[in-house]
């Protein structure tokens, strides 16, 4: 058990960390974090002894979210609402931390624990667009990577004013469903890039 001390440095150091990564992305160091957190890189090095064992605790929430929102979405009834909703508030948590997509694509095998996530996540996905597909409601060439596209896309979001990041990603999100909706007018894709592992 952490004394209080101790236990105020770590949440301190989770916090100015969480808000460097939105802000800057994993380029960050540890003294930029400890700077932040008003303590000495010693104390960061302390409780995590390298910028990995940092990365995986701040983004263990992000994850979580990730997971919660997923799962709901896989739950509805209606596929095609599903992966609506999946794609709007994947886009929506992205807009506001940078370095979320950075971490979720990322092959370091330090961050395995995040990668087996992230494949658990990008299968269900698949299944909840192979349902969608079925259902006449998605376009027959989406893949799952094009979901990650947006995703990518979406990390130049927190560079705008933070007043409009919702609106935008709303708003890309937007523009996203509408392109992956099934149609009889939309035009054949190029074959999609592997941007995951």
């Amino acid at each position: 058990m952490l004394r209080a001390d101790a236990r105020d440095n770590r949440d301190r150091t989770l916090e100015a960390a969480r808000e460097l990564f939105a802000e800057r992305g994993l380029g960050v160091t540890m003294r930029d974090i400890a700077r932040k957190a008003g303590v000495g890189p010693a104390t960061v090095y302390r409780r995590f002894p390298t910028k990995q064992h940092l990365v995986v605790e701040v983004f263990t929430e992000e994850m979580r979210a990730c997971r919660a929102v997923v799962d709901d979405a896989c739950a509805d009834p209606d596929p095609w609402r599903g992966l609506r909703t999946a794609v709007e508030e994947l886009t929506t948590l992205n807009a506001d931390h940078r370095a979320f997509v950075e971490v979720f694509l990322s092959a370091d095998p330090d961050l395995e624990m995040l990668t087996e996530h992230r494949a658990d996540l990008l299968r269900d996905l698949g299944g909840l667009a192979a349902r969608a597909q079925a259902a006449g409601a998605l376009r027959r060439d989406f893949v799952v990577g094009d979901l990650v596209l947006v995703l990518l896309a979406a990390r130049a979001l927190p560079s705008g004013p933070s007043a409009d990041h919702a609106v935008a990603a709303r708003r890309l999100a937007a523009l996203a469903i509408d392109a992956f909706r099934a149609s009889g007018a939309h035009s054949a894709l190029p074959r999609p890039p592997r941007l995951t592992a």
